[in-house]
């Protein structure tokens, strides 16, 4: 069983900077893509960046250039760095993991329990 915690969010001024951070652990026996998505009110759920096994990343259009997902060196735990931060980035951001377990080599797809970032302006 995987587990992960998020931890980071709050309320920011327009134009500042939030860092958000995903945890994952249990029976781990590769993480294959870690991610980050945000659902604002009244939208639907959308992503916001990926970053695969071999440190290619992807971005949404809205967040390139403001946003950074990197990872820690045991590759287990995912951040999201949100700098120049707008009232449209209000949403609650969930990160999501895709990997395999151990030791059966089962396919997993876990997801964090949502962590509110506000943006006033």
């Amino acid at each position: 069983q995987v587990q992960v915690v998020e931890s980071g969010g709050g309320l920011v001024q327009a134009g500042g900077s939030l860092r958000l951070s995903c945890a994952a652990s249990g029976s781990i026996f590769s993480i294959n893509v870690m991610g980050w998505f945000r659902q604002g009110p009244g939208k639907q759920r959308e992503l916001v960046a990926l970053i695969a096994s071999g440190g290619s990343t992807n971005y949404a259009d809205s967040v390139k250039g403001r946003f950074t997902i990197s990872r820690d060196s045991a590759k287990t735990t995912v951040y999201l760095q949100m700098n120049s931060l707008k009232p449209e980035d209000t949403a609650v951001y969930y990160c999501n993991f895709q990997g395999n377990t151990a030791p059966l080599m089962r396919n997993f797809e876990v997801w964090g329990q949502g962590t509110q970032v506000t943006v006033s302006s």
